[in-house]
């Protein structure tokens, strides 16, 4: 698995049309009315790298075996959802689970798809979809903090400050994500599963001809994004649709590249994803099969172990790597090797985005 995050909104921005889109599903109904979504659909989609079926070819691999991305799509949330309006804050829930957010916000004129607040204005939506958020974790806090009232004791104590800070923060309309946390403030964040705590990467739902270059509302949320060191992705949910239909992986790319574009939404949305969490990629590479394998940036060569199986990591010995490039230059793992380009690399060795490894263990 590569990372799981939450699509929230307000109704009517193109949520669901652009669930449906990246996870080549129906699952979720896109009609054009409020709280069509009543159930959190969850797909699964592998993770587009074009470098997987290079190094499959070289390697002679039966199979190609991407990483993943869980994509959960949530109900509009409308003013007051945190109070129970609308679908309510049952849905809420389902974000707490999530590594990140994927905040999809309306950036294009159509008369035909209603808008709940009647007007598109792309920061005004923002932030009542972040003050829901907001408010979803002060109850939480609120709750957490009616809990522990009466108790003294130094950990309590600490946890109380945490608290407040934390309330504080909130209550001056601030996300929690956009906040510097001291030692004791992270070990009472690990046991909350607080919402706005969570890296939030907005997507701008533009019309087709502005997939490009984007318009003035999609400027605005840019701007609203870098001013909290976040990131924006501009799609066409109505684009992604079409892409999602063409099967022939050729068309598709020929389509992609009439539009004037490099790639398709789907994998701009995955990298700034990737990018927002400090995520890269490692391979295995054989003639059963090429995997890709996601890890956090800095990860040691026994953590990515882990990432395969538990085991790998208890009895890890070595790694043996090559680096992408000089896979591919040399024509694989004999050449490289041959090459001197095969590393035994130990405990200490952080792996990098695109190396091929063989884990060697002993338990």
């Amino acid at each position: 698995m590569g990372f799981n995050c939450g699509i929230v909104g307000l109704p009517n921005v193109g949520k669901s049309t652009l669930f449906n889109a990246l996870t080549q599903t129906a699952a979720a109904e896109a009609m054009n009315y409020p709280f069509c979504t009543i159930e959190p659909n969850v797909g699964r989609v592998g993770v587009p790298d074009p470098r997987l079926s290079t190094l499959a070819k070289i390697a002679e691999s039966a199979k190609i075996i991407p990483t993943q991305i869980e994509i959960v799509d949530i109900a509009g949330l409308v003013k007051g959802a945190s109070k129970g309006e609308g679908l309510g804050n049952q849905f809420l829930g389902h974000i707490r689970s999530t590594d990140a957010i994927l905040h999809i916000v309306r950036c294009f004129e159509n008369s035909d798809i209603t808008h709940v607040n009647g007007n598109i204005d792309p920061l005004r939506d923002i932030e009542v979809v972040e003050t829901e958020l907001m408010l979803a974790d002060i109850e939480s806090l609120r709750k957490r903090e009616s809990a522990i009232a009466k108790k003294n004791n130094l950990e309590f104590v600490a946890e109380k400050k945490s608290l407040q800070k934390f309330i504080d923060w909130l209550e001056g309309g601030n996300l929690l994500n956009q906040l510097t946390f001291a030692k004791d403030d992270e070990l009472f964040l690990n046991s909350m599963h607080l919402i706005t705590v969570k890296p939030i990467l907005y997507v701008c739902n533009v019309g087709e001809s502005e997939i490009v270059s984007g318009n003035a509302y999609t400027k605005t949320v840019a701007n609203l994004a870098n001013s909290r060191h976040s990131s924006t992705v501009i799609v066409s949910a109505a684009i992604e649709s079409e892409i999602a239909v063409i099967q022939n992986e050729e068309e598709k790319f020929e389509y992609i590249q009439s539009l004037g574009l490099a790639e398709s939404g789907l994998a701009r949305v995955i990298r700034g994803g990737y990018n927002l969490l400090d995520l890269i990629t490692f391979f295995t590479a054989g003639p059963t099969e090429t995997r890709a394998w996601t890890i956090p940036q800095g990860s040691k060569a026994p953590q990515a172990a882990g990432v395969i199986h538990t085991d790998f990591e208890r009895g890890f010995i070595c790694a043996e790597t090559i680096s992408y490039n000089d896979y591919v230059a040399y024509n694989g793992e004999l050449g490289a090797k041959s090459a001197g380009k095969m590393r035994l690399e130990g405990k200490e060795y952080t792996v990098h985005d695109g190396d091929i490894i063989h884990f060697r263990f002993n338990i």
